[in-house]
């Protein structure tokens, strides 16, 4: 069956990327946001988040009226679902977005419409969405499991609406190019719903398309992030061992990376964004007594934010001693980098914006932050309470400089600019 109209819902930081690439294909595409702001600006031709080449891409989309965004769903044929899938306070995961968006989708679908998850979520979560959708549309089968129709009465009829997952495994500040050539994992819940979302992504995926089960699917993206998490863990924990034994742990990975089968990633001041702070929970959580070593790698880059933070305290004292002529009211920390990770705008479980915070809130002194990546208009919602400055401004001022984000614009900091200053370098560029 052609997909003559897809439906994104979530026009997050994969949701919008996604309908992008579909409507520069020459599909209709709906993107659906609850965020009214969000969707008058796409449909403006602008985007609300920084990714690169992304505003290019939806400019022509919406000019070419392939894409529109509203932020009520309309029928479609096929609908993507790319919400977040947060945790809760004690780890658990929260199925709610999913839950609100299922429900939102489930008055329009018709027969022989596919529905795909794209939110990275525990094992188990697309059974569950499908559940969502066959209680709130009784009147069309679903392929869950044990009555593929949702009725048994014939099996060997497809059900009404196909379902599968299919998470996104993109890196922010490459989204457009990976979405295009990186091999996807499409889990059915039936073989037949995993070859109808391979027909979907063909559309504009180069990779390979590997199909999976739905479950396979939802764990295979968990362990990627897991992994990473692991041995990102390995290299904070470094970091803390060369502090204790005054090593340099920069030079230390270097030296160690020559070995041809050692690859040590670099420390930082912590793990952040929307997946691998958060995925390896959703094993944990499922199976606490046999994930150990992934739990010990959560608590130790969990950790980190506040090893830096006494690193910073440290320093505020050596610099008001050196000083002489100040009090620690009158010194000055400026935070450089507020996201997750370099040259993007995502705040999303960033332990830089974490250590910043709580700098501002402890410490008596002055605490400035720079961060060129946020418009202004982004600033006001995302960084309520913090002060915020242009990066000249912050280095004039700065006792205690705070290197928390490698952005492009602080390597390009000449060493004058941080003579008779204090440094906390998490990422190294300074070393």
């Amino acid at each position: 069956m052609e997909f003559k109209t897809i439906s994104v819902i979530g026009l997050g930081y994969i949701g919008l990327p996604t309908a992008a690439v579909f409507a520069a294909r020459k599909t209709q595409v709906i993107g659906v946001d609850v965020n009214a702001d969000a969707v008058a600006t796409i449909n403006r031709g602008e985007i609300h988040i920084v990714e690169p080449e992304l505003d290019i891409v939806v400019r022509a989309a919406v000019q070419s009226g392939y894409l529109t965004a509203t932020q009520t769903p309309q029928a479609a044929d096929a609908f993507l679902l790319a919400v977040p899938t947060p945790f809760k306070a004690d780890h658990q995961p929260d199925l709610s977005y999913i839950q609100s968006a299922a429900q939102m989708i489930a008055p329009v679908l018709k027969k022989g419409d596919l529905v795909i998850l794209e939110s990275t979520s525990p094992v188990g979560a697309t059974e569950q969405m499908t559940q969502w959708l066959a209680q709130a549309r009784p009147d069309l089968s679903f392929p869950l499991p044990g009555r593929e129709l949702g009725d048994g009465s014939d099996d060997s009829r497809q059900p009404d609406i196909n379902v599968a997952h299919c998470p996104e495994r993109v890196l922010p500040g490459h989204v457009m190019r990976e979405l295009v050539e990186n091999d996807r994992i499409i889990g059915g819940m039936t073989p037949a719903c995993a070859e109808r979302a391979v027909a979907l992504y063909k559309t504009f995926v180069e990779g390979q398309c590997l199909l999976t089960d739905a479950k396979t699917a939802e764990m295979a993206k968990l362990t990627e992030n897991a992994f990473r998490d692991v041995n990102i863990a390995f290299a904070n924990e470094l970091s803390l061992v060369c502090d204790h034994q005054n090593v340099d742990v920069w030079e230390l990975i270097r030296l160690a990376n020559l070995h041809p089968r050692v690859n040590i990633l670099q420390p930082g001041p912590g793990v952040g964004g929307h997946c691998i702070a958060v995925d390896p929970w959703f094993i944990i959580s499922a199976s606490p007594e046999q994930a150990k070593l992934m739990r010990t790698a959560r608590e130790v880059n969990d950790g980190k934010p506040q090893w830096v933070i006494e690193q910073v305290k440290s320093r505020l004292t050596d610099s008001m001693n050196a000083a002489g002529d100040k009090t620690f009211a009158q010194l000055t920390v400026a935070c450089l980098g507020l996201a997750f990770k370099p040259n993007i705008d995502d705040l999303r479980e960033s332990p830089a914006l974490k250590i910043t915070r709580q700098l501002s809130d402890e410490l008596s002194c002055q605490v400035v932050a720079v961060e060129p990546n946020l418009a202004r208009d982004h600033q006001s919602h995302h960084t309520e309470g913090l002060t915020l400055v242009d990066l000249p401004t912050a280095l004039n001022a700065a006792d205690v400089v705070v290197l928390l984000v490698d952005h492009n614009e602080f390597k390009l900091i000449d060493n004058k600019q941080l003579a008779g200053k204090q440094l906390v370098d998490t990422r190294g560029v300074f070393a």
